[in-house]
C-alpha cells in the first residue's frame, strides 16, 4: 500500500517555495485555559463575603447604638413631661402652671444638652415655656396622658421632644359627666448631643475591637489556607522527584481523605501506563524478532546470489529473495494495521450502519483468486434479507479478511473454506463465521491463538502469528465476540476443521413513525 504524503509535506520538498514567517511561533489552542490558583480560589470565596459584610455589621451596630442610646433619654424625657403635665391645672376657667422654681430648675438641668419645654392651653395660648417650640401635627395628637415622641428641629437645631395632652375638663366635677374636652399640650424637648455622644462611644467600643480582629482574622485565614494546602505541595514534591521510569503507585496514606480519591485514580492510571508500556515493551521485541527471520533470509539470499556465476542459481536465488521480501512486506502490513486497530481515533471510531451481507460478499470476491491458486472450495452463505449492525465497515473488512487469510493458509488443497453470515432476529444478533476443513485447533491452544506471535506447535505454514491478534482487537473495538469451534460438518478425524463465530449486536429498526418519517 502507497501512502500519500500530506499535501504540506509534499510542497515543502518543492525548492524556493517560501515558508510562512508565523509558521515557526508556536500556535495558542483556542481551548487553553488560565490556570488559576487552588488557593487564590478559597481565598476569594471567604474573603470577599467577609469584606462585604463587616461594613454591613458596623451599619447594624451604629443602628443598634442609636437605639439603646435613645432609650434611658427617652426615659428621662418621659419623666420630665410628667413631672410638667401635674403641674398644670385650670382655676376659675383658666389655665395655669404651679411650676416651682426647683420644677423649673429639674427641666433645665441639663449639662450637655439644651432643653426646651412649653405649656399651651386648650385654645392654644402659651401658657409657660418657650414660644417658637415646633406643634406637633394634629394625626400625632395621642390620647390624654400617653406620651409621644417626635423628632422637629428648633432654632437650627435637632431636637427630641416628648409631648402629652391632658383633659383639663376632667379635673374638676363629676369625670364621667359629658363634658367637651379642653386639651392643653404638655412638651419638653432636648438638643441630640449627649445621645450623640453615647451613641459613638458605643460604636467605638464595638468598631474598635474589630479593627483588631479583622487582621488577625485574615492572617488565622492566611495560616490555615497554607496548612491546609500543604498536603499537595507535598504530593507534588513526591511526584516532581520520582525517576521518569517510576510507575509504582503513589503512596496516599498521609494525604487528606479529600485528596485520596485523586490519588488512587493517579495510581489506576499508573497502572494502566505501565501494562500499556509493558505491552508496547513486549510488542516492540516480538516485531524485532519477528523481522529479523526474514531480514536475514533477504540477506544470505542477496549474498548468495552475488556469488552465483550461473543464470539458473542467480535466479533461484532471486525467487527465496523474493519470498524473503514478501514476507516482510506482510509482517510490517500486519503491524501497521494491528497499531491502526489498536489506535483509532475519535474520526476512525465513528460508527455507521453497515449491511453484514454486502460486506461479506464483497470481501470474499476479493478473495477468490487466492483460493484458487490454492485449490480450494470457497463459499458463501448469507440469509435472504439484509443484516445491518453498527461498526466501522473498514476495520470489519479487515477481521473478515484477516479470518479468511487465516482459513486458506490453514486449509490443504482440495478442502474447502465457507463464509456464512446469518442473524437471530429475536435476540438482535448476527453471526459472521469462517469454516474450514484444515487440521484444527486443540481446545487448549483456542485461548492463546489471538496473542500477537502466538503459533500452534507443529504447524509449518507460513505466517506473522498477528492475523489473529487483529481480529480480536477489532472485535473487542466493537463490542462484540469471537468464539473458536471444531467444524461441526467435519468428518475427517485427521483435519476436524475450525469454525471462527464473531457475534455482532444487530441494529435497532427503524419504528413506523420513523419509517413515515
Amino acid at each position: 500500500m502507497n501512502d500519500v504524503p500530506p499535501s504540506g509535506a509534499a510542497s515543502a520538498d518543492v525548492p524556493g517555495d517560501p515558508v510562512p514567517a508565523a509558521s515557526a511561533e508556536p500556535r495558542r489552542e483556542p481551548d487553553d485555559r488560565i490556570q488559576r490558583s487552588l488557593f487564590g480560589e478559597i481565598l476569594d470565596w471567604m474573603l470577599v463575603p467577609l469584606l462585604l459584610l463587616w461594613p454591613m455589621s458596623i451599619a447594624i451596630t451604629y443602628l443598634v447604638a442609636k437605639s439603646i442610646a435613645n432609650s434611658p433619654f427617652d426615659r428621662m424625657l418621659e419623666d420630665r413631661v410628667t413631672v410638667l403635665a401635674q403641674q398644670v391645672r385650670e382655676v376659675d376657667g383658666k389655665t395655669v402652671s404651679r411650676l416651682s422654681g426647683s420644677a423649673r430648675d429639674f427641666l433645665r438641668a441639663d449639662d450637655v444638652d439644651n432643653v426646651y419645654f412649653q405649656v399651651l392651653g386648650p385654645r392654644g395660648e402659651l401658657i409657660e415655656g418657650d414660644r417658637d417650640m415646633p406643634q406637633p401635627a394634629d394625626e400625632d395628637k395621642p390620647q390624654p396622658w400617653n406620651v409621644q415622641f417626635r423628632y422637629a428641629v428648633m432654632r437650627t437645631s435637632e431636637v427630641r421632644i416628648a409631648y402629652t395632652y391632658i383633659d383639663l375638663s376632667k379635673q374638676n366635677g363629676n369625670p364621667s359627666a359629658p363634658v367637651e374636652p379642653r386639651l392643653a399640650l404638655i412638651q419638653v424637648g432636648e438638643t441630640l448631643d449627649k445621645r450623640t455622644h453615647l451613641a459613638n462611644q458605643i460604636i467605638k467600643g464595638v468598631i474598635l475591637p474589630e479593627f483588631i480582629i479583622l487582621p488577625v482574622a485574615l492572617a488565622l485565614i492566611w495560616f490555615a489556607l497554607s496548612r491546609g494546602l500543604s498536603p499537595l505541595a507535598e504530593l507534588q514534591r513526591r511526584i516532581r522527584e520520582r525517576r521518569p521510569d517510576d510507575l509504582s503507585p503513589i503512596e496516599y496514606g498521609q494525604v487528606p481523605e479529600e485528596i485520596a480519591p485523586l490519588v488512587r485514580s493517579l495510581n489506576d492510571m499508573l497502572e494502566r501506563l505501565s501494562q500499556s508500556i509493558q505491552v508496547q515493551k513486549r510488542f516492540i521485541a516480538d516485531a524485532a524478532h519477528q523481522m529479523k527471520t526474514p531480514l536475514a533470509g533477504m540477506r544470505m539470499q542477496s549474498e548468495l546470489a552475488l556469488r552465483e556465476t550461473s543464470l539458473e542459481g542467480i535466479h533461484r536465488s532471486l525467487e527465496q529473495l523474493s519470498k524473503s521480501s514478501e514476507s516482510a512486506t506482510r509482517l510490517v502490513n500486519q503491524l501497521l494495521a494491528l497499531a491502526r486497530a489498536e489506535n483509532q481515533t475519535p474520526e476512525a471510531k465513528a460508527f455507521e450502519p453497515v449491511e453484514l451481507c454486502e460486506l461479506a460478499r464483497n470481501v470474499v470476491h476479493d478473495w477468490v483468486p487466492a483460493s484458487l491458486n490454492r485449490r480450494l472450495d470457497m463459499g458463501f452463505e448469507q440469509p435472504g434479507h439484509p443484516v445491518m449492525v453498527t461498526g466501522n465497515p473498514t476495520m470489519l473488512r479487515e477481521m473478515l479478511s484477516n479470518l479468511i487469510d487465516n482459513a486458506l493458509r490453514y486449509t490443504p488443497a482440495g478442502g474447502s473454506v465457507t463464509i456464512r453470515v446469518r442473524a437471530e432476529e429475536e435476540q438482535r444478533r448476527a453471526f459472521i463465521e469462517v469454516e474450514d476443513t484444515g487440521p484444527g485447533i486443540a481446545p487448549s491452544e483456542r485461548p492463546h491463538v489471538f496473542e500477537r506471535f502466538y503459533r500452534v506447535l507443529g504447524t509449518n505454514t507460513e505466517g506473522s502469528g498477528l492475523g489473529l491478534a487483529i481480529v480480536r482487537e477489532i472485535v473487542q473495538q466493537h463490542d462484540a465476540a469471537i468464539d473458536v469451534f471444531s467444524n461441526p460438518r467435519s468428518h475427517d478425524p485427521k483435519f476436524p476443521g475450525c469454525l471462527f463465530r464473531v457475534t455482532l449486536r444487530m441494529k435497532r429498526r427503524p419504528s413506523f413513525i420513523e419509517d413515515i418519517g
